[in-house]
């Protein structure tokens, strides 16, 4: 599958719509970004089960905002609308593949269980 760029307008829409959502963080004067660009397309096409999108930090600043990139390219991964993975940096194709292999692989009962133990948690705790 190839790879979708993504705006502010469907961004949402494409989490809703995909189990497995990576989305590259880049921006075209990125000399990382333009090198890890090929190796995140080619790893595409290996993983049809998985939804490869791009965000364009200058052309959707309001969306890089929102993800709090502070750095790029930044890789992040999304299972069943968790945020599951978020680094900077570019990967070889070898750590990408490591990356959604270990996302296919998560047990996500158990990663909705642990986030709403952290919000019970968290509505717990008096505020100050």
């Amino acid at each position: 599958m190839a790879t979708t760029d993504l705006t502010t307008t469907d961004f949402q829409q494409t989490l809703e719509d995909n189990d497995i959502l990576l989305v590259d963080f880049w921006a075209d004067w990125c000399g990382p970004c333009k090198q890890f660009a090929p190796v995140y397309s080619e790893v595409s096409e290996k993983h049809p089960d998985v939804t490869f999108g791009k965000v364009d930090t200058e052309a959707e600043r309001e969306l890089a905002a929102a993800a709090n990139i502070t750095s790029i390219p930044t890789l992040m991964a999304f299972r069943e609308k968790v945020l599951v993975f978020s680094q900077p940096g570019a990967l070889n194709a070898e750590q990408l593949n490591e990356v959604i292999t270990a996302v296919k692989d998560l047990d996500m009962a158990e990663v909705h269980k642990q986030i709403a133990e952290d919000q019970a948690e968290q509505e717990e705790k008096p505020q100050g």
